[in-house]
């Protein structure tokens, strides 16, 4: 029954990575990262899949190994964090939203700033 759930939330997280692929505001590497996760507990086979993915594969690796973000991953996830914070700004969001926002952001920010780079 636990590797039956498991698969089931490997197979969730691959699939919003896969919409994430099309659509530039969803990320793709952190469902994935959640996916690989799970498949490592559910399905080997699915789990070495997605480590041997051409594109994704070296990000994915270089997190379980050794928790490193590449540095143009780090640049791109701060930006559109920023990008999303101003954008609440500017559309006019309460006053404690876009705090709040702002402060969610800067939290993960720093935390991706401390990860080591692949």
């Amino acid at each position: 029954m636990r590797q039956q759930l498991w698969l089931i939330v490997g197979w969730l997280f691959l699939g919003m990575g896969i919409i994430g692929v099309a659509l530039p505001v969803m990320p793709t590497v952190p469902f994935l990262l959640v996916a690989a996760w799970a498949f490592a507990r559910s399905s080997p086979v699915l789990h070495r899949r997605i480590l041997d993915h051409p594109t994704y594969g070296p990000s994915v690796r270089a997190w379980q190994e050794r928790g490193a973000v590449s540095r143009l991953a780090k640049i791109w996830a701060i930006t559109a964090m920023s990008a999303g914070v101003g954008l609440s700004w500017y559309a006019g969001m309460p006053g404690w939203v876009v705090a709040t926002q702002a402060g969610i952001c800067a939290s993960v920010a720093a935390f991706l700033i401390t990860r080591p780079e692949a």
